[in-house]
């Protein structure tokens, strides 16, 4: 499964400063994607998440145009067929 991340200009150091990164994750979860995100582009979690694991106020995660706060934290295969 593809999961596109947008990076915004400010977290655009961690990745060569691409504006968007394509990842394949290994577990079909946030946290996986997360983790995939990680690996690609070092140091780029912390600013995502805070020391809690939550992810910091001004971060913004959609799946399908859900804000995933409200999700289960799954990004499941058929979210993505959702129109």
């Amino acid at each position: 499964m593809s999961i596109s991340f947008r990076i915004p200009t400010i977290l655009r150091t961690y990745t060569g400063g691409e504006a968007n990164v394509e990842l394949e994750p290994e577990v079909a979860t946030l946290q996986g994607a997360l983790d995939a995100l990680e690996a690609q582009a070092p140091g780029i979690l912390q600013r995502l998440v805070g020391d809690t694991g939550e992810l910091r106020r001004f971060i913004n995660i959609y799946v399908n145009d859900d804000d995933v706060r409200f999700l289960d934290g799954r990004i499941a295969s058929d979210e993505r067929k959702r129109p």
